[in-house]
């Protein structure tokens, strides 16, 4: 990034659902003396998210762009140090900003779930992401901060022991409260389409690496499918369910191993799942979930259905009240076991609705630890995941702001 810059942080979809928790996120936990900027298509509204947040925020600039207008962006891109952005669909609406950041040499943090739409940045902009050294970092939420950042906790206890490199590894949330944002939804639909259009984008979603930063050099492991009917754990002593947010988070993890040289092991299998208890319960619970995961999907891909879930699911800029997102919470445990048989076990938990209160703190934190901790961030540009741009010193922000990370033998 050259020469000086008017703010450490412009927040663009300031208006939306969670583009407001993120901002006023910062307005209560940005260190003193950051300079941070509103930005959206709507001076009105931007104004009035302003006057609702905190302290000194209640002056910071306000800047109008529309995600459709690159000359705006760019012109935004070159004014601050990171955008944060929160305006997704992102394959819909936010390619043209992230070309202006890797341009303009801009780090950059979102928090899609968009497989397809991090699969089309790095064609397109990885290489002039380097030579900018900009930092483009995808899935700065909950998507897929717990899964990239436990992962690599995990990775770095087992080198520090000398345990050997990570094989079976299995992300299992014990625990989770919450509800999908309007915005989580409509992404979810125009996935489902996209895929249901073009039969060559399903083959990118369904691979497991599909973000693979050269496909060919990955390991043959056998198949490794995301968990789509109940499977009995023997090691964990637990049935597994469908955990909806595997689909993106896998990939995520994998290109972080493929970034670093494939640093966890050339044996390393991951997979996310609900824990759903041992015995004949267990398995209940995980055939139930099962079928409900399905019927969403089925519901959402098919026009009747979906017309009736419309009326039923949160409109896009809707999202849960303050007291359902105070009320939400997860819990998730991280196993996994190395080549020299060690077992290692990583806590990762946070309070607030997972999907928008949590993940307002981890696309906060990450847009402040892009723009402040540039000596303590990996020696890497690109299109980053939160491992390879952020690493340890993005799970140190998280703790320091209530979150869980904790790493342990098993």
């Amino acid at each position: 990034m050259t020469g000086e810059r008017e703010f450490d942080v412009v927040v663009f979809g300031a208006t939306g659902f969670v583009g407001q928790l993120t901002a006023d996120y910062l307005a209560r936990s940005a260190p003193e003396g950051v300079s941070i900027g509103l930005a959206g298509r709507s001076q009105e509204k931007l104004e009035r998210v302003r006057s609702g947040l905190s302290g000194k925020a209640t002056d910071w600039p306000i800047i109008t762009a529309d995600s459709s207008d690159p000359k705006a962006l760019s012109a935004l891109a070159e004014r601050c140090r990171v955008v944060a952005t929160t305006v997704g669909p992102y394959r819909k609406y936010g390619v043209p900003l992230v070309e202006a950041c890797a341009q303009a040499g801009t780090h950059y943090a979102d928090c899609t779930g968009e497989a397809l739409f991090i699969r089309e940045t790095i064609d397109r902009f990885h290489e002039a992401a380097q030579e900018s050294e900009a930092r483009i970092v995808h899935t700065c939420g909950f998507d897929s901060v717990p899964s990239d950042i436990g992962v690599l906790l995990v990775h770095e206890a087992a080198k520090a022991d000398g345990a050997g490199d990570l094989e079976e590894t299995t992300y299992a949330v014990k625990a989770l409260k919450g509800r999908a944002s309007g915005g989580t939804i409509a992404t979810m639909k125009i996935m489902l389409d996209e895929i249901r259009a073009g039969p060559a984008l399903a083959e990118v979603t369904d691979d497991p690496y599909a973000l693979s930063p050269d496909r060919t050099a990955e390991p043959d492991l056998g198949p490794e499918p995301d968990v789509t009917a109940p499977v009995h754990d023997g090691d964990l002593d637990t049935w597994l369910g469908p955990f909806v947010m595997a689909g993106i988070n896998t990939r995520v993890v994998r290109r972080s191993n493929a970034l670093q040289d494939w640093a966890y092991g050339r044996r390393f299998r991951y997979r996310e799942a609900i824990a759903t208890g041992p015995g004949i319960a267990g398995r209940a619970k995980a055939t139930a979930l099962a079928g409900g995961v399905a019927a969403l999907l089925g519901g959402l891909n098919f026009a009747p259905s979906r017309a009736l879930l419309d009326r039923l699911l949160p409109a896009p800029g809707k999202g849960p009240s303050e007291t359902a997102r105070a009320k939400g919470y997860f819990k998730i445990d991280i196993h996994a076991r190395t080549s020299s048989g060690r077992r290692y076990v990583c806590h990762v938990a946070a309070h607030g609705d997972p999907g928008c209160a949590a993940t307002s703190v981890m696309l906060g934190e990450s847009a402040l630890c892009l723009a402040l901790d540039a000596d303590r961030l990996p020696p890497r540009a690109g299109i980053l995941t939160p491992a390879t741009a952020m690493g340890t010193a993005l799970a140190d922000r998280l703790r320091d702001a209530g979150h869980t990370y904790a790493v342990e033998p098993a």
